[in-house]
């Protein structure tokens, strides 16, 4: 998942905000409420907890317990407060930066924020609050945030005492940092992990009450946002929905276990509500996300099929796992297409592959970070397979599903690397022909296995050279990739009009390749159309039907 500014205004209309729940099943709605006012109350203004010294701070290592929800709740939201008048709502402007989660996140921010009196801006000069949704997983992220908070900052300096905006850092670069953030000079006024998104309100009013500062950061074991219907784009056709939060695979290079602790999967029941709820209003595209999807597993709680649950509960038996929460996904609306990202090659179960066969909403797109192809690296870098296992799993997904495409994200020059180890990532670069790749050159995280055990003693120089190999060894496959595809069929979901060519129409195939073709229907936007890869320019097919 790349670093990069994902969105300055990530909901312009409040399509999201919340929704009741349609299912008519008694109870509901008051279980969810009590859910989630337990959980507000749970959260105090100010939580200065903050790792050691200051609170609880999660150990990845520690045995978590299994998330579950209310029993019956199917996505039922808690009921919303009283709405204020539209002289006492203030305007609230985000900036997200990061992976797909984040942007998520940041849709259920605002979804919170929207029930508590405020409205999106996409203009940082009437913020009253402006709220920066951050990255921690490479250096580079970081330095773009400080970037940022001194420019808002400069804003702060231009405006009266009375209505300087509020400005507050989240996600994971909050969670890694905490009071060091607070304690920069007056760059930040609050400071929130990615569980604490439900306390934004309370954290905003001590901030404006009491002109201190205000931070939680508190990890939680439980929080999956289950209950809050996101905030998104009026009109979008595409949409993310989380299924689970945390990781518990503890890769000696990531700081992901530490900002956003450990693996809890949350309730099938209202992720599919979800998913139900947004084909009803015309999503066309949702990806279903965590930061292990293969590692899905909802445990039920006793009682699941007792009176008041819904026919979906009542059919669990004690757990659901991914492949069966992705075939549930996949079935409740044929003309949806359906992607996630991302899973692990060490568990990766043959399962998911049988239902991205059988399920044609289903994308052939398959995201595989292999992060190396040494497998002496893979094992300092605590992966929990081999160069040889991957590439078994890699001629499993091409044997069950041809023509399915195989992206990865790449780390080089991590603690250690031979150029023996790098020749072993650049050959299963040439190997694989990945259709995607995110690489990046080893960048040390503070408070990981890697920092705490190894050295990062690969110099820069030999780490930039390392990445423009392994990026040349992408590139020197991408015209055998385009010529493979020639004559192939692909679904394609029609995104708009050409900005070349308003008599030709784009869109992004199953398989992630962005396509033209001439055709000026515009009953075809934002649907599905099967093309035919031509040959000549690497864009270019020839749309043949329309539909699944």
């Amino acid at each position: 998942m790349a670093s990069s500014l994902a969105s300055s205004n990530v909901a312009n209309g409040v399509l999201g905000r919340r929704h009741r729940h349609g299912g008519g099943v008694d109870g509901l709605r008051a279980r969810a409420h009590a859910s989630a006012s337990s959980s507000r109350a749970r959260a105090p203004a100010r939580v200065l907890a903050h790792g050691p010294g200051g609170g609880k701070h999660l150990d990845p290592t520690d045995v978590p317990k299994r998330s579950s929800a209310p029993v019956g709740v199917a996505g039922a939201v808690a009921e919303a407060p009283e709405t204020p008048s539209p002289r006492e709502r203030k305007n609230v402007y985000t900036e997200t930066y990061g992976c797909q989660m984040n942007v998520n996140d940041s849709e259920v921010m605002l979804s919170v924020l929207a029930d508590n009196g405020y409205d999106t801006t996409d203009d940082v000069h009437d913020a009253d609050v402006i709220l920066i949704n951050t990255c921690a997983i490479r250096d580079k992220a970081e330095a773009k945030i400080w970037q940022r908070l001194a420019y808002f900052k400069s804003l702060r300096r231009r405006r009266k005492k009375n209505e300087k905006p509020v400005v507050g850092v989240l996600g994971c670069m909050a969670e890694r940092l905490k009071t060091q953030l607070l304690e920069a000079d007056q760059l930040a006024d609050l400071v929130a992990g990615p569980d604490a998104y439900r306390d934004l309100p309370n954290l905003i009013s001590a901030v404006n009450s009491s002109g201190e500062k205000a931070m939680n950061v508190q990890l939680s074991v439980e929080e999956t946002y289950a209950d809050i219907v996101p905030v998104r784009k009026e009109g979008a056709h595409a949409a993310f929905v989380t299924i689970m939060r945390g990781c518990d695979n503890a890769c000696s290079f990531c700081i992901v276990p530490y900002t956003r602790g450990r693996e809890r999967s949350r309730d099938p029941a209202s992720i599919e509500y979800e998913v139900r709820l947004l084909s009803e209003q015309g999503v066309k595209e949702v990806t279903l996300l965590g930061q292990n999807v293969n590692s899905y597993a909802y445990v039920a709680e006793e009682g699941a099929g007792a009176d008041g649950a819904t026919d979906f509960l009542s059919k669990l038996t004690g757990s659901m796992q991914f492949a069966a929460l992705l075939d549930r996904v996949a079935s409740v609306d044929p003309e949806m297409r359906v992607r996630f990202t991302s899973p692990h090659p060490k568990d990766f179960p043959d399962e998911v592959l049988e239902v991205i066969k059988n399920r044609p909403n289903v994308c052939k797109c398959l995201h595989m970070p292999a992060q190396s192809g040494s497998t002496t690296t893979l094992e300092r870098m605590a992966r929990g397979y081999t160069r040889e296992a991957y590439l078994d799993l890699i001629k499993n997904v091409h044997e069950k599903i041809p023509g399915c495409a195989i992206t990865t994200d790449i780390i080089t020059g991590f603690c250690a690397e031979t150029e023996e180890e790098h020749e072993d990532t650049v050959s299963l670069m040439k190997l694989v022909k990945y259709e995607q790749a995110f690489m990046f050159a080893y960048s040390e995280r503070e408070g990981t296995a890697a920092a705490r055990k190894m050295s990062d003693d690969v110099d820069d120089d030999v780490k930039q050279r390392r990445l423009a190999e392994i990026i040349d060894a992408f590139r020197s496959s991408a015209s055998e990739r385009n010529e493979r595809e020639i004559g192939r069929v692909h679904l394609c979901l029609v995104e708009g009009v050409s900005k070349k060519n308003d008599r030709e129409l784009t869109g992004k195939t199953d398989t992630s390749k962005w396509v033209v073709f001439a055709d000026d229907d515009p009953r075809l936007l934002h649907r599905a159309a099967h093309v035919r890869r031509e040959a000549g320019a690497r864009e270019r097919v020839r749309r043949l039907r329309r539909g699944f």
